[in-house]
């Protein structure tokens, strides 16, 4: 054989004809996917969908709904955060042009394609697609929606700590603490110090705070100041995840402020979350809910028991003295206390305990880790809210593919070296024996058993 020499320079060819172009063999997660997709009717519905919010026949057709959908769970399923990687990533790739349905004569749409697309679809749109979502998981018998396990988590807003002010003069840090400086006589009213000498009375100072209350972004207002999981202080944004205890499937996945507590939102995600099915037509009814010692409030407690059909299986938090003082607790709250006290202890109550730490935890490691979504790109509420629900709807249908195909991912399939005959074997095989299991465990078995069978050297 002789040796290839790579080309550099030199006129390209005028013409190409459509049969010498490269083609792919394409992915198999993302053709089965597609599959999924295709056989539910994803592309009609979405465009129906979507029809109301474009002018018909008036300018050149946009980007087809169906495309700035995959695009955005593509991100998800390659843990790209931004959507100039997603761009990047869908152009690059033949196996993702399949999946996107575009040939390699055309061009993918580019990022701010994404940004365009996402300002002229509202909010209602996004839900409607997390919804369809959750009726496919239905339709497919995987969706109970009886129990349910809440937990929240932190995103980290595309804004710096250095863009706070106050919301009182509009004073950045700085020219706040120089303020104060000069105040208590550290400095001479009309002297400049250094950033060093700031930074230095700054960390000695006592009482200081970055309270919400006192300080606003500049870049963006909605952003609250907030400590992260792992323990610095950002401008953050709070997800919470209501999840379906027997699928892992997320009923909702609302966005606030990153300074709201947990006893002030779980109730307005429940009845979110009841909404979802509701409007999903999926004849479910939430009536458990389980959640840790973060969420328990005598007020939240008494609330539930009276005002709605949850019944709580809330983690109590030790007293410091080991008894808890009754003085001035009314005899509904002390009841609703004791009650749900009572559940805990149960069986069932501890079997639930054990659930919510292990599914709910899962949710927040695929989408904000692994899916990309723990630093948000966007700015504000309605930005966040709309790029969180399509990658929470992406999540659920990776549950679905998990089940109906054995791999959740993408990149699960790089776990196995498998031939063709191997890879179709394993496809067809994993398909068939997960339809029927609902256990990860056994799923995740049956999946290592076959692999060694099919694995080649």
């Amino acid at each position: 054989m002789a040796l290839g020499r790579r080309k550099s320079g030199g006129q390209e060819d005028l013409f190409v004809l459509a049969t010498d172009l490269p083609k792919s063999v394409g992915h198999i997660f993302y053709q089965k996917l597609d599959a999924l997709l295709r056989e539910a009717g994803f592309d009609a519905w979405v465009e129906e969908l979507c029809k109301p919010h474009y002018s018909e026949g008036v300018g050149r057709p946009g980007v087809p709904p169906g495309v700035y959908f995959r695009m955005l769970l593509v991100g998800y399923f390659e843990g790209i955060q931004s959507q100039r990687g997603i761009a990047w990533r869908c152009a690059d790739s033949l196996s993702l042009r399949s999946f996107l349905g575009i040939a390699l004569t055309e061009q993918t749409p580019d990022h701010s394609s994404l940004s365009k697309i996402r300002e002229r679809l509202p909010q209602e749109v996004h839900e409607a697609m997390f919804r369809w979502v959750l009726k496919l998981a239905s339709d497919k018998q995987l969706l109970n929606g009886k129990t349910v396990a809440v937990d929240s988590s932190t995103l980290e807003a595309n804004a710096a700590m250095k863009s706070i002010v106050r919301r009182d003069t509009g004073e950045d840090w700085r020219e706040y603490v120089v303020g104060i400086m000069r105040r208590e006589g550290v400095i001479e009213a009309d002297a400049q110090p250094t950033d060093d000498e700031v930074r230095a009375f700054d960390k000695k100072r006592k009482g200081k705070s970055a309270a919400n209350d006192d300080w606003v972004s500049t870049t963006d207002p909605d952003a609250r100041i907030a400590k992260m999981k792992d323990g610095t202080t950002h401008l953050a944004y709070k997800t919470e995840h209501v999840v379906d205890a027997d699928s892992n499937l997320i009923l909702a996945a609302e966005i606030y402020a990153g300074d709201n507590a947990d006893t002030n939102t779980i109730e307005d995600s429940l009845h979110a979350a009841q909404t979802h099915l509701n409007e999903a037509t999926i004849d479910a009814k939430i009536t458990e809910v389980v959640a840790d010692k973060g969420y328990h409030s005598t007020d939240l407690l008494e609330t539930l028991a009276q005002r709605t059909q949850f019944r709580s299986y809330i983690a109590e938090p030790k007293s410091p003295t080991g008894k808890r003082n009754w003085k001035g607790v009314s005899k509904l709250k002390r009841k609703a206390v004791e009650a749900n006290r009572r559940r805990l202890k149960a069986d069932k109550g501890k079997k639930l305990q054990r659930v919510r730490s292990e599914k709910v935890e899962r949710t927040f490691a695929h989408v904000l880790e692994t899916g990309g979504a723990r630093r948000t790109w966007l700015r504000g509420f309605d930005k966040v809210r709309k790029r969180h629900s399509i990658a929470t709807a992406a999540y659920n249908l990776g549950v679905l593919m998990r089940t109906l195909f054995g791999i959740g991912t993408a990149r699960g399939l790089q776990a196995f070296n498998l031939g063709d005959d191997g890879l179709l074997a394993f496809s067809y095989l994993a398909w068939i024996a997960t339809k029927g299991l609902r256990s990860r465990y056994e799923e995740r078995k049956y999946i290592l058993t076959v692999s060694n069978r099919f694995r080649v050297a």
